[in-house]
């Protein structure tokens, strides 16, 4: 990330893929909260919102993906309940991911399923895939100039019940090659 004064923790990619400028990133865990890892999360994301405005500044289609470490609303989140002190959930990371969606980010997940409860995430731990106890810290934010062109974003929810299978689910998106109409969301 330009400005990162520590290199050292690299997490961020940037590529141009056929005509779309592609950031990929892995924003820090934070935990413990408060201490030095939840404010070096806190300074990588608002490095993470400058970089932003200077790629929307760029006038080119975008997409921000990977795993923010952050689960934006209640409904992200099995058992919110449960979160209210841990890093991924703290009011000040759910207000810097607003910060970032303001500048005119799309959700893309959101936009598709703007009700439902989906998750990316599932912990190894107490049969979390079993029970569907999950979080939705995967994210794919869309720059103004590929909002229309959304088709669809999906999880592959079934690829985290396989053998050896990350804890993560994969996330993506189909984008049209030109604007596309909206069709109502599925419920």
């Amino acid at each position: 990330m330009p400005h990162d004064p520590d290199g050292s923790q690299s997490r961020y990619i940037e590529a141009a893929v056929n005509g779309v400028l592609v950031g990929g990133l892995y924003l820090p865990n934070g935990n413990p909260r408060p201490g030095p890892k939840f404010d070096y999360k806190l300074c990588w994301f608002d490095r993470l919102i400058d970089h932003a405005a200077g790629l929307l500044g760029l006038g080119v289609p975008v997409i921000l993906l990977g795993d923010f470490n952050v689960m934006p609303t209640d409904r992200d989140v099995y058992k919110p309940e449960r979160w209210r002190e841990d890093a991924l959930f703290a009011p000040e990371v759910r207000t810097a991911f607003f910060r970032l969606l303001d500048q005119g980010w799309t959700d893309a997940l959101r936009t598709i399923h703007p009700d439902d409860r989906i998750f990316t995430f599932w912990d190894y731990f107490r049969n979390a895939y079993g029970r569907n106890a999950g979080l939705r810290i995967d994210h794919l934010l869309l720059s103004p100039l590929l909002r229309d062109r959304l088709i669809d974003a999906q999880v592959d929810v079934h690829v985290r019940g396989w053998e050896k299978s990350s804890d993560h689910a994969p996330v993506w998106v189909e984008l049209s090659d030109k604007k596309v109409r909206r069709r109502s969301p599925r419920r």
